[in-house]
């Protein structure tokens, strides 16, 4: 068995995120410094779709989180559906000194709504909140939009590592609350499903796992 096989069984969770807003917010640069504790100011702009993994505990489960990075750019929409599919949360992105990316929040949240789980976790994120002196959207406003909506809400810098973890926490942790509560539920009602391999699942809608309320606004 190889290392990296030899780790995933120790986890309880594999959960898969995705990061969508606009071309520039700032996605890539929130995952680098998430999963690898990076940041590139020459960061290019995504060509189709790239992912990272970290693990992460929680309670007392171990989660490694594949987070997924999309292009912003309209010529790449075509791979929407099987991007979404089987993710159990997501990073709404946009730049808090460009308006039109606030503006296009609406169009990606409906995009998350059509295509993503009725369960799945949103956090709404103000980046590149180091640039205040060039804001185009005030920290209330992004709140207001999210208690609306009824997402998480933060405002991050990826450059000075700002709330970065915690944004990212916050997700992962409500995606673990909302599993346990499922598996709960599955098992009070004797339904617990099995995999091939046999390894117990507990699945809500599409997630993907090894075995397997709405959010708040925080700061």
């Amino acid at each position: 068995m190889a290392v990296a096989d030899a780790f995933d069984e120790q986890c309880d969770y594999l959960f898969k995120a995705v990061l969508v807003g606009d071309s520039g917010v700032g996605k890539t640069n929130l995952i680098s410094r998430f999963a690898k504790d990076e940041f590139r100011l020459d960061s290019k702009p995504t060509i189709g779709v790239e992912f990272a993994y970290r693990n992460i505990k929680v309670r007392d489960k171990l989660i490694k989180t594949q987070i997924w990075d999309t292009a912003g750019q309209e010529r790449f929409r075509a791979i929407t559906s099987s991007y979404y599919r089987g993710a159990l949360g997501a990073m709404l992105v946009y730049d808090i000194t460009k308006l039109a990316t606030f503006v296009n929040v609406s169009k990606w949240l409906h995009e998350l709504r059509e295509f993503g789980g009725e369960d799945m976790v949103v956090v709404l994120v103000g980046n590149k909140s180091d640039l205040g002196q060039s804001r185009e959207v005030e920290r209330e406003e992004g709140k207001g939009f999210a208690e609306r909506e009824g997402l998480c809400f933060m405002e991050t810098s990826a450059l000075q590592n700002l709330n970065v973890e915690e944004a990212f926490l916050e997700m992962i942790t409500k995606i673990h609350d909302i599993i346990s509560h499922k598996s709960l539920e599955t098992k009070m009602n004797g339904t617990a499903l099995s995999l091939p391999n046999g390894k117990e699942i507990h699945i809500a809608d599409e997630v993907t796992a090894t075995k397997q309320p709405n959010c708040c606004s925080s700061l």
